[in-house]
């Protein structure tokens, strides 16, 4: 993990890595409570002897539910110091280039793109690319919008 004491060091790190968190497993339970909270109960996802003979070959985590673990494996990835409050403004350009088998550990790997100055902070743009060993591709790519207040 990358910390930065302050705004101004972490707009020098523009068009750099900033860090990968730990590995984490996506459970069936995990799935199982996503499908419930959206109320997204595919059988590819919450069906685990279904979709054994489905197209993944097992149940595989909502594209959504892998999305949602950025805030968990960003703190992971990079901290910022001297900041009042971090605000999660939104994401761009989200994909889902492979399915992610439940079971399987992924990691974030974080790249700032961007910093621009907002009213009482500043505004950063870092993609987050959501991997796994196991796969030629990630299975997750968001470019996500962070405010910073100080």
């Amino acid at each position: 993990m990358t910390t930065f004491a302050t705004l101004d060091e972490l707009t020098a790190a523009v068009g750099t890595e900033l860090g990968s968190s730990a590995w984490h497993t996506v459970t069936q339970e995990q799935v199982n409570l996503f499908a419930e909270a959206t109320g997204d109960h595919q059988w590819i996802h919450v069906d685990p002897e279904r979709a054994k003979t489905g197209p993944f070959g097992g149940p595989i985590a909502h594209g959504y539910l892998t999305l949602s673990l950025v805030p968990l494996l960003a703190k992971e990835c990079y901290g910022v110091g001297g900041i009042r409050m971090a605000v999660n403004y939104g994401s761009d350009k989200v994909r889902f280039p492979a399915p992610l088998p439940v079971g399987t550990p992924v990691r974030a790997t974080a790249q700032l793109l961007s910093m621009d100055q907002v009213p009482g902070g500043a505004q950063a743009v870092v993609r987050f690319t959501i991997a796994s060993e196991g796969s030629p591709k990630p299975h997750c790519v968001a470019e996500t919008i962070t405010r910073f207040y100080v």
